[in-house]
């Protein structure tokens, strides 16, 4: 049901999945400070309620993210998050799990963004690139951090130099996203948030952390850094609910404790 309508961010709440809009159709959803102050609050939102499992941030009208409002920088304007840094999401993360939904640009920031993300769904006609170097800029919300440490490091280099966009089928290739498609990233989102609400919540929350966390973690310390993550996790009542459940052949039901 929707659960807002505010003037450059939309929520609605959708089977236990938190819907966030970004609603600058007509400047191709341009990242601003008040937009990115209302995904940071969108994420509260997500983290603090506990029939929420996890969120999916797309963009009104076509478009994904085409980076920072450029109109918005001339004036002096940063479009950040003092917690988040840019879109609200680029420098801190929720417990619960991001799914970026893209149809058509996410570039600059709007890359960023989807990076930020921890799964990404695109449209087929969907592209992604960082060409801040076109503008005398750097891609400094994440793109220039984050790529090396997903692609060989020839082919971060080379989306960072010269600016290029790719498509969508050349990002799957790369490992850079999820699933393509045909219709709407929309749809295909909300199917993986539907397989992620169905799990565990702590054990979901404790996943995610874990996996986007662990890289940091020498080899020998991969056990001590892992148990505060997991530690309630296998003393919960859901831990107990889910063995019930399998051995009854009955679907689980989760409390979040």
């Amino acid at each position: 049901m929707p659960m807002g309508n505010g003037e450059e961010v939309l929520l609605a709440e959708r089977d236990g999945v938190l819907e966030v809009t970004i609603n600058r159709p007509e400047q191709r959803n341009a990242m601003t400070k008040a937009a990115a102050q209302a995904i940071g609050r969108a994420m509260d939102r997500l983290d603090s309620a506990d029939h929420l499992r996890c969120a999916i941030l797309t963009g009104a009208g076509g478009t994904f993210c085409s980076g920072m409002d450029l109109k918005g920088f001339l004036r002096g304007e940063l479009p950040v998050d003092e917690r988040g840094g840019f879109g609200g999401i680029c420098t801190w993360t929720p417990n619960k799990p991001i799914i970026a939904a893209v149809d058509g640009a996410a570039l600059a920031g709007g890359f960023e963004l989807a990076l930020a993300c921890d799964l990404i769904v695109a449209n087929v006609g969907a592209r992604f690139g960082i060409p801040e170097v076109k503008r005398g800029l750097v891609a400094a919300g994440g793109g220039v951090v984050q790529l090396p440490r997903l692609l060989p490091r020839p082919l971060a280099m080379e989306l960072a130099l010269t600016g290029d966009p790719i498509g969508a089928g050349r990002a799957l290739e790369l490992g850079l996203i999820n699933r393509v498609t045909d219709g709407l990233a929309i749809e295909t989102a909300r199917e993986l948030a539907r397989a992620i609400a169905a799990n565990g919540p702590l054990a979901v929350a404790a996943s995610k952390g874990i996996v986007r966390d662990s890289w940091l973690w020498p080899t020998e310390e991969i056990n001590t850094q892992q148990t505060p993550y997991v530690a309630g996790v296998f003393t919960s009542e859901d831990a107990r609910e889910g063995a019930l459940a399998f051995a009854e052949k009955r679907a689980p039901v989760w409390k979040g404790r």
